[in-house]
């Protein structure tokens, strides 16, 4: 017998970053609100649905946003709050489901195929939810009722701001037939080109091609378009995901050389440090330090170094940091825009444990 459809929800928070602000400072209701530090280097966080009427967009430049948007109201972002904020929400979640995949602070995945409140549907349940933030913490979301993820995301979408869009399994074929090819997952403007020189547009004119034909043209990605096109989707909903990498990152007003770069790289190696304090509380050992870098002509460069004893504490990860800079082979008036310190390689503690004792046993017999 064939499996059950899941019942999968994706929530998103409206316009969270800049509804926080708004929420906090009444002021500031109603206007266009862009979350952004002025200046040249900054990049939109987040606008108001009053900025986005005049084409402001999240990871726009300021500057563009400020052109579009003169009487724009520019905020400075306040990550606590916003953390703060997500964490509520995920509270809420949690009432309902355990199996909850966060993809950002403003948006998630649920499985509520069964839920632990007893509610009859999924979307009983995704109403459930949403009354639940605005009354609780003051804020808006939207979400989006399908059988897979990919559906849920694009319905979440659908009736945006504070809104609810179910797609049931009897309507999909239906309701991806004149979608623009653009909305599945992964197609972006190159594949956009390239479909769009056989012809297919449309979710629709993609499904008459065989899935054979799809994939002799583009390998397995051929294979996974067609499957999209037929509303197929079997990734799971997966907490819990565990992080490839922690890292704190700044991109600066004025481009420095990297002789200046040292007292950002401290500052972020602290930050850096306090994220990876929760995966230690998992369990979770980070073996390699990692400094990103992105040149004036927007190059980004890469140094990494798994030592064999670890940092013990952000001023050794600073320490670490820095001296990767040695390894950039560019003349040193070269300039940056932006620095990165990360840590990555995890391993469980056990696993580091065993391998530490080992480089200790090793040299002692030499």
């Amino acid at each position: 017998m064939p499996n059950a459809p899941r019942k999968i929800l994706h929530v998103d928070m409206d316009a969270f970053y800049a509804s926080v602000e708004q929420r906090d400072d009444p002021s500031l209701r109603g206007k266009p609100v862009v979350v952004a530090w002025r200046g040249a280097r900054s990049v939109v966080c987040a606008a108001s649905y009053e900025a986005r009427k005049f084409g402001v967009r999240s990871a726009m430049p300021a500057v563009r946003a400020e052109r579009l948007c003169p009487q724009a109201i520019f905020v400075p972002p306040d990550f606590v709050r916003y953390k703060a904020a997500s964490r509520h929400v995920r509270e809420i979640f949690a009432r309902h489901t355990d199996l909850i995949e966060p993809l950002s602070l403003d948006e998630a995945y649920l499985d509520v195929t069964a839920t632990k409140t007893g509610l009859p549907s999924a979307t009983a349940t995704a109403d459930a939810i949403r009354a639940a933030i605005r009354e609780e913490t003051q804020l808006t979301a939207s979400a989006g009722v399908a059988p897979n993820k990919f559906l849920a995301k694009i319905a979440s979408d659908w009736n945006k701001p504070d809104g609810l869009f179910v797609i049931r399994p009897h309507q999909i074929l239906d309701f991806l037939s004149p979608l623009p090819v653009n909305r599945l997952p992964g197609v972006g403007k190159v594949m956009e080109t390239k479909l769009d020189a056989l012809g297919i547009t449309t979710v629709g004119h993609l499904r008459n091609f065989s899935m054979l034909e799809l994939e002799q043209r583009f390998g397995r990605w051929g294979r996974r378009l067609h499957e999209l096109s037929l509303g197929i989707d079997d990734h799971p909903v997966q907490p819990n995901q565990l992080a490839m990498q922690v890292s704190s990152e700044d991109t600066f007003e004025h481009d420095l050389t990297l002789d200046e770069l040292e007292p950002h790289i401290r500052r972020l190696a602290e930050k850096t440090w306090v994220a990876q304090e929760r995966e230690v509380q998992r369990g979770r050992i980070a073996r390699t330090i990692v400094l990103k870098l992105k040149t004036a002509d927007f190059h980004t460069l890469t140094r990494s170094l798994t030592p064999s004893m670890r940092p013990r504490s952000a001023a050794e990860l600073a320490d670490l940091a820095c001296a990767l800079r040695e390894r950039v082979e560019r003349d040193a008036s070269s300039r940056y825009r932006l620095v990165g310190v990360g840590l990555s390689g995890f391993v469980d503690q056990d696993s580091f444990m065993a391998q530490s004792d080992l480089f200790d046993n090793s040299s002692l017999r030499l």
